[in-house]
């Protein structure tokens, strides 16, 4: 989330780092996913991810980079 330079102006470290812990957690108290039916879990994880960068005021244009970033990391925890 910090690489992306318009997110840190808008937001600033703070913020970014709040939304980072949040969507950790938010990935941590979710592994029981099933990884077994991909897309269905892609899918679940891919609206929480979206509602904690929301509820912050993450710009809406750098969302789906960070989702997808915050996607390939989990399955990577449970693969």
């Amino acid at each position: 989330m910090a690489t992306n330079d318009s997110a840190v102006q808008a937001m600033g470290d703070e913020a970014l780092k709040l939304i980072a812990k949040e969507v950790a957690d938010t990935v941590r108290q979710n592994t029981r996913i099933d990884w077994s039916i991909r897309e269905q879990a892609r899918a679940h994880l891919r609206r929480m991810v979206k509602r904690v960068l929301r509820k912050h005021g993450y710009p809406p244009d750098m969302q789906e980079g960070v989702v997808n970033m915050v996607i390939e990391q989990a399955e990577g925890l449970v693969a």
